[in-house]
């Protein structure tokens, strides 16, 4: 059974790997994009005009990537011992994402936009009113 997030690990909490191989520091939440443009050349067919098939890329480079779309994925540090931390971004497969926070993470809104949008809109309730955040 697959875990549900319901909000967001602390910037600067540190936390095991599922395997327990390694652990790391959450830098922070972002969203793993996927780039178009790295996508094999002539062999992928995004727009069709009449009966040919056109090779121009339509529409935005950078998309959400559908096999992350429903999990959490932060950058992190690799602290491993005996090596120096390595950056990277890491998606928790084993956890979803809940509705409200999945929202927020890969909005198509033009409100998501927002510099101040930086955190889900109940995350920010619960620390203005003083209490926890929802428990994981």
């Amino acid at each position: 059974m697959l875990a549900q997030a319901n909000a967001l690990l602390e910037p600067g909490s540190e936390h095991t790997s599922p395997g327990g191989h390694y652990s790391y520091r959450v830098l922070g939440a972002c969203c793993r994009l996927f780039d178009r443009e790295e996508l094999p050349w002539p062999c992928c067919r995004l727009a069709w005009r009449s009966k040919e098939p056109s090779w121009r890329r339509i529409g935005r480079r950078f998309v959400p990537d559908l096999a992350s779309r429903r999990c959490p994925s932060y950058a992190v540090e690799l602290l491993q011992p005996g090596a120096r931390p390595t950056r990277t971004v890491l998606t928790l497969f084993p956890v979803r994402l809940g509705s409200q926070l999945q929202e927020w993470w890969y909005s198509k809104q033009p409100t998501s936009l927002y510099l101040a949008n930086c955190k889900p809109p109940s995350f920010m309730a619960n620390k203005k009113a003083g209490a926890a955040a929802p428990p994981e």
